[in-house]
């Protein structure tokens, strides 16, 4: 069998391809850039956990290459320590160390001792989390519950506002699970995120699946009054179904104002069972809160009048291809993706667990709110219509 040759990338090829992956390239359009595989474009990036490494650079205080040279060359001189120190305007305790820790005036050499300078400087710092077990094992607690990194940042920063040590940014979260060489969070972590990946993505690489489906009498999102748009009120939600394997799925309808969730089971996809259960669903909710409803051009909802009908909603329609156009269900199906993932069974869920599911998305802090959780916001609303 014939051994292959180790790929190596120069430093401006790595440059490159950490700039094409940070646009969101993917690993395959990356490795044919190179002419090569995309395996050895992970060897590069995977080290990290797919988060760039930062430029190394000398500190500005530091002696530089020209500096140490005049070290070695005053030294062959016989000149003393003191006089190398005034003549380069540095401390003489300065110059004491360079040439200790270097060989002594004797075996002292400039190229030599600036490389060992070099690589000393690559020590491992310990990054914050490390440093502050009480935040550390927050961080993991909160992970475990399925909360977000930035969820957990955005919640710390809330809720100890004015003491810095027990705030993290949610980008060192990032770092500490998918560098594990940092030792910091435990790699199992990892499988409490959204995404289950080994590296992490750029956020320019996300990708938006479009539908299209032909509804009639469908009343198009532009038609919409202004205040559902701004989410000034209450009462305006967005709907989806979220599918599992053997044809089972589960209605998912997000409030606009405070972004609650509900979830509703449904027997299948038709839609006399979806409506049906929307209808049973509204039954649950003052009129105040259930104004109208915004879906997607799927065909589970053909029988929009019949809604309309029986419980005076008002139902919108995204434009075709256009799914986007309901921002809050999208980003709450991914979220609820971690609860209810891609090819799993959807039916073995009963209406109990379902609800228990959106009690605890509901109680996890949400960017869009300053970090409020949606279950105080919509309770506000509650409150508000008596």
């Amino acid at each position: 069998m014939k051994r292959r040759s180790r790929i190596y990338y120069s430093a401006a090829q790595r440059s490159e391809i950490w700039d094409r992956w940070q646009a969101g390239e993917p690993m395959s359009s990356i490795g044919r850039r190179f002419d090569r595989e995309s395996s050895s474009v992970f060897s590069v990036i995977s080290p990290t956990g797919g988060i760039r490494p930062p430029d190394r650079h000398r500190a500005k205080q530091a002696l530089s290459l020209a500096e140490r040279e005049e070290i070695s060359r005053w030294l062959s001189m016989r000149c003393s320590l003191r006089s190398i120190a005034r003549h380069l305007g540095r401390s003489p305790s300065t110059i004491s160390r360079e040439v200790q820790r270097n060989g002594g005036p004797e075996r002292y050499r400039a190229a030599g001792s600036d490389q060992a300078a070099w690589d000393r400087a690559r020590r491992p710092k310990l990054c914050k989390l490390a440093c502050r077990p009480f935040l550390r094992r927050t961080v993991s607690t909160l992970l475990q519950r399925q909360w977000s990194p930035e969820q957990i940042a955005g919640w710390l920063k809330r809720t100890y506002p004015g003491e810095p040590q027990k705030q993290v940014s949610h980008e060192t979260i990032y770092r500490s699970l998918f560098i594990q060489a940092r030792g910091v969070l435990k790699k199992e972590l990892l499988e409490h995120l959204r995404a289950r990946r080994t590296v992490r993505r750029s956020r320019h690489a996300s990708m938006k699946r479009n539908g299209l489906g032909q509804i009639k009498n469908a009343v198009s999102i532009s038609e919409r009054p202004p205040s559902v748009e701004d989410r000034a009120v209450p009462g305006h939600w967005e709907g989806d179904l979220i599918g599992g394997s053997g044809n089972s799925y589960v209605a998912t309808l997000v409030e606009r104002h405070s972004r609650y969730v509900m979830l509703v089971k449904v027997a299948n996809k038709d839609t006399e069972s979806v409506v049906s259960a929307l209808i049973k669903q509204s039954q649950r909710l003052p009129s105040e809160l259930y104004r109208s409803l915004t879906w997607d051009r799927g065909k589970e909802l053909a029988d929009h009048q019949r809604l309309t009908l029986a419980t005076e909603v008002e139902v919108y329609f995204c434009d075709p291809r256009s799914p986007w156009q309901r921002g809050s269900s999208e980003n709450t199906n991914r979220l609820l993706r971690q609860y209810l993932p891609r090819g799993t069974d959807l039916s073995l869920h009963s209406q109990a667990k379902l609800s228990a599911i959106a009690r605890q998305l509901n109680e996890r802090p949400r960017k869009t709110l300053l970090y409020q959780t949606p279950a105080e916001k919509f309770a506000e609303c509650v409150a508000a219509v008596g």
